[in-house]
């Protein structure tokens, strides 16, 4: 079984989209663990704030049957148009690690958005700081201590998890 670390995003519908995308998470996975929810201002575009977290789960999956999962979800959800970097979106799902994987075709594992936008790397950190990079090999604790925490706004939210 791998160790898998996916990021959780929405903008539109948040609080929803968020519990739609853990409830999927949790059906589709084992040992799913969650970081904390944290607010964020849109990156590369004007929009709405992102509600954000990491998701750690265990799978026998391949990275492409996880990728083709999230991209499934992410399209039952509305997502039509895959090309667009930077917009508004229901569900952005990705996947930031696979074990100590380094892959750049059918996805690229580890994402560059780790070590580039603090809200993929805080909650990261938060839920597998002692985790060390594969490629840069500095932990994730290690690379949110160095981060220039003035490039974005990130703050911590509580967030009313549904009674399971």
């Amino acid at each position: 079984m791998a160790k898998v670390y996916i990021s959780i995003g929405s903008n539109i519908d948040k609080e929803q989209q968020i519990i739609a995308s853990v409830k999927a998470l949790q059906t589709e996975f084992d040992n799913v663990e969650l970081s904390s929810v944290y607010e964020c201002e849109p990156v590369g575009f004007k929009g709405d704030n992102f509600y954000n977290l990491v998701a750690g789960v265990t799978t026998d999956k391949t990275p492409a049957e996880v990728g083709d999962f999230l991209k499934s979800l992410e399209k039952a959800h509305g997502r039509i148009d895959f090309s667009k970097k930077f917009s508004a979106r229901k569900m952005d799902l990705d996947i930031l690690l696979y074990d100590d994987l380094v892959l750049t075709t059918p996805v690229q594992i580890p994402r560059d958005e780790i070590t580039e936008n603090a809200y993929v790397l805080q909650p990261l950190a938060e839920l597998a700081g002692q985790l060390v990079h594969p490629t840069i090999q500095l932990s994730y604790n290690e690379l949110w201590l160095n981060y220039n925490k003035t490039k974005q706004f990130i703050n911590k939210i509580p967030f009313n998890w549904p009674e399971a």
